[in-house]
């Protein structure tokens, strides 16, 4: 395999898309940085080098560095606050309770860790715990709004919700404007909602052309955009984007969000008045969630098409 020298990498992809230093680097490092990184005079630390790759489009898993005990004690916390927060999300009842508090006492922890000017580690954190929310369930929507811009702002202080396809983004970044959709939709703010996602999917769609669909979270913001779609009965698009987002995940063998996409095209199927086709896709979907052990979800799909298509899923 050709080793190649990581700032000159960065250099030409920045040159390559005619950006300066202080646009790839605002909020994750000086430009000072950046241009000693590019002249080999310097290597930031591995999040911080992971960011910029990510920002400029470019895959962050095949770059290789040395770790500090402190680089490696912050990526452990750190994955394990992911994976907490994912159980958290899926969890019901006590399960739920208990995943919450283990991801509040690894955030405690990797706050005692970081640097007061890591603002990568302190975005994380900001959004974990706007996440996990309050005992009480979810924040509100002012409150919510309010936790993930201050989020996104640590790394982009110039951020438009306006113009998103106009920023870079890293994969923090990307995962705070699908919770801001998110946000906005459970606000009933539907309006809102799709011009973030559609601004979203664009910009991966684009920007991130260098990685693969699967990994440029293309199939998560597309399951989000054709559900929205759908909300507001604009049907057609719906199916049309699902479609692409499923073709996306069974290509690249990644079928997390495939039980989602099929259970959004079975819906939309039903409403232009395709039963058979939306049974079919109700089977699909139920039997992939019976298969993860996704319960919730599972019993969902089971309630949907026996009211819809007297369909009974057993």
């Amino acid at each position: 395999m050709r080793e190649i020298f990581l700032g000159e990498v960065i250099r030409q992809r920045r040159v390559e898309l005619r950006l300066t230093q202080e646009e790839v680097c605002e909020g994750i490092c000086e430009p000072i940085t950046i241009s000693r990184m590019e002249n080999g005079k310097q290597t930031p630390s591995r999040n911080r080098v992971k960011a910029l790759l990510q920002r400029l489009g470019l895959p962050d898993d095949r770059f290789y560095g040395l770790l500090s005990a402190k680089e490696l004690e912050i990526s452990r916390l750190e994955k394990e606050i992911v994976s907490c927060n994912v159980r958290f999300e899926r969890a019901e009842g006590e399960e739920k309770k208990v995943a919450r508090a283990e991801a509040l006492a690894k955030l405690q922890a990797l706050e005692q860790v970081i640097d007061g000017d890591d603002t990568l580690s302190q975005q994380l954190i900001l959004r974990s715990r706007y996440l996990l929310g309050t005992e009480q369930g979810r924040y509100d929507f002012e409150t919510g709004m309010a936790m993930l811009l201050e989020a996104m702002r640590l790394t982009k202080p110039r951020f438009d919700i306006r113009q998103i396809e106009k920023g870079l983004y890293t994969e923090q970044e990307v995962k705070l404007l699908n919770n801001m959709a998110l946000c906005y939709s459970r606000a009933g703010k539907h309006v809102e909602a799709l011009d973030i996602l559609r601004q979203l999917l664009g910009y991966l769609q684009t920007s991130w052309e260098k990685i693969p669909p699967h990994r440029a979270y293309i199939p998560l913001v597309a399951c989000n955009y054709a559900r929205e779609l759908g909300i507001v009965k604009r049907y057609a698009e719906a199916i049309e984007i699902a479609e692409e987002a499923k073709n996306i995940c069974i290509n690249y063998g990644h079928y997390q969000f495939l039980p989602g996409l099929l259970a959004i095209l079975a819906e939309c199927c039903f409403f232009i008045g395709d039963s058979a086709r939306s049974a079919a896709l109700y089977r699909q979907a139920y039997y992939l969630y019976e298969v993860i052990k996704n319960e919730k979800n599972r019993s969902i799909i089971q309630a949907e098409a026996r009211e819809r298509l007297g369909l009974i899923l057993e």
